[in-house]
């Protein structure tokens, strides 16, 4: 079972500090990075890929430097971009033949391992249609699939749900759950309940570093005493809301449930609430957070 680790591991773009200075050892596992659009969880995921090189710092597998270990490394891998390319014209099931054959996959065993990936992501019955008809969900689904064609040690998904709908994102969440038990799994998103219910670390990105990680339960007790619950009409709740992260807003017949994120009390009469790990995202993304929030 490979270790992973980044050694000070900073990237920099003209005079932006994409990655700065992240230090991480990781094993067997599911690896959660949660944060904001731009947080730099792309950024992070292609170097771990080989894709970019760091402005400096070192990423070991095994103790030796990755770009050391090149082709050897690169069989360990599975990848799932943001934006994965593929053959439009190419059915789903050609297209899974042709990239086991790139990735090297012994060609008596890749027909049937092709077929054991179509079915795991649901598109066995789907196998010979063109993949421009596909949905962007299927599309997705697909990509994990290649991702997952080598039988990969490490496998590194960057927004892996884009697209999909709720039940297809709870088949990808039971997917890598049962894959998690022998493989370093590390997925990057702003998609809470993607790392919420399977993470077994969950790491907290923001522009560039790394700013709280842990266990779901230790990253959540990161803001104990800071969420707090208010029922308030409706003009207060407009001057709440302006004034504070508020991480749930519910009309309750004439009144206004909030759930508001803040170091200190909000107002008289609010009480002190469990924080969930929604709360610890506005908590720490509250200036960039509008939007993304789902």
């Amino acid at each position: 079972m490979p270790e992973l680790v980044l050694d000070r591991v900073t990237k920099h773009f003209k005079n932006k500090i994409a990655v700065d200075a992240v230090s991480l050892s990781m094993q067997q596992g599911v690896y959660g990075f949660l944060g904001a659009n731009g947080a730099g969880k792309t950024t992070l995921l292609r170097m771990l890929c080989g894709v970019l090189k760091p402005t400096s710092g070192e990423i070991r597998c095994n103790g030796t430097e990755i770009r050391k270990l090149d082709g050897d490394y690169r069989c360990l891998l599975g990848y799932l971009p943001q934006d994965f390319g593929y053959y439009p014209d190419f059915s789903a099931k050609r297209y899974l033949e042709y990239l086991a054959a790139c990735k090297a996959v012994p060609k008596d065993l890749a027909k049937d391992k092709v077929q054991e990936m179509l079915r795991l992501v649901g598109l066995e019955g789907e196998q010979r249609q063109k993949i421009k008809s596909f949905s962007g969900g299927m599309i997705r689904r697909l990509g994990i699939a290649q991702a997952l064609l080598n039988d990969p040690e490490i496998l590194i998904l960057d927004e892996p749900t884009s697209g999909l709908d709720p039940k297809e994102r709870i088949r990808f969440r039971n997917i890598i759950s049962a894959l998690s038990k022998k493989k370093i799994v590390i997925l990057s998103t702003h998609i809470v309940s993607d790392v919420e219910f399977i993470a077994d670390r969950i790491l907290l990105m923001k522009q560039g570093s790394i700013v709280e990680q842990g266990s779901a339960r230790e990253v959540t007790d990161s803001v104990k005493g800071k969420v707090w619950e208010y029922l308030a009409d409706q003009e207060e709740a407009a001057r709440i809301n302006a004034a504070f992260a508020v991480s749930n807003l519910r009309n309750e017949g004439d009144k206004v449930y909030l759930r508001i994120v803040s170091d200190n009390c909000p107002c008289e009469g609010a009480s002190s609430a469990q924080p969930r790990l929604e709360d610890v995202y506005m908590y720490y993304f509250e200036e960039t957070a509008a939007g993304h929030m789902q």
